[in-house]
């Protein structure tokens, strides 16, 4: 199954009890890469209501935890986990919530295409995300990381031209 949301593409595949999530995001790969392992970026497009985070923890190490905590959550929902592989800017793993997150980054042409896996460990646990909403909370949160790499990438080229020139 197929479906998008905005601009992120979501695959269902209910053999290997997995959600999959791509996206072109106008950025470089490194930039990307930043975005989704700095708190101070993450803080600001995590959360799928678009409202900055109220806790953003990362110790970025294999073995390292994250914790994210949205602001406005009447339970003060969570995200955490633990980081299994870190190879920058190509790609994460971590375990959260008793599935296997993959975030991978291959840039083309300047811009990055952010794939997403969420491997779920059976068809009861990948059905329950899927009633959770994982996969449409997960495509807006893309959603947002994209609004904030353009808005880093407008900012960069206003503070440039803005800059004077060397010849003055």
């Amino acid at each position: 199954m197929l479906a998008a949301i905005a601009n992120t593409d979501i695959i269902l595949d209910r053999d290997t009890h997995t959600i999959i999530l791509t996206r072109a995001l106008a950025g470089r790969r490194e930039q990307v890469f930043e975005a989704w392992t700095r708190a101070e970026h993450v803080a600001c497009w995590w959360d799928p209501s678009g409202e900055p985070l109220a806790e953003c923890e990362i110790d970025l190490r294999p073995g390292g935890a994250f914790r994210f905590v949205n602001r406005h959550s009447p339970e003060g929902h969570q995200f955490a986990g633990i980081y299994r592989e870190i190879a920058p800017p190509r790609h994460l793993v971590f375990e959260a919530m008793g599935a296997i997150g993959r975030v991978i980054l291959d840039e083309t042409a300047g811009k990055t295409l952010l794939t997403v896996r969420i491997e779920c460990g059976s068809a009861e646990q990948f059905e329950q995300y899927l009633k959770m909403g994982i996969d449409t909370g997960t495509a807006r949160t893309l959603d947002n990381l994209g609004a904030y790499i353009g808005a880093i990438a407008q900012a960069t080229l206003t503070a440039r031209s803005a800059a004077p020139s060397s010849g003055e």
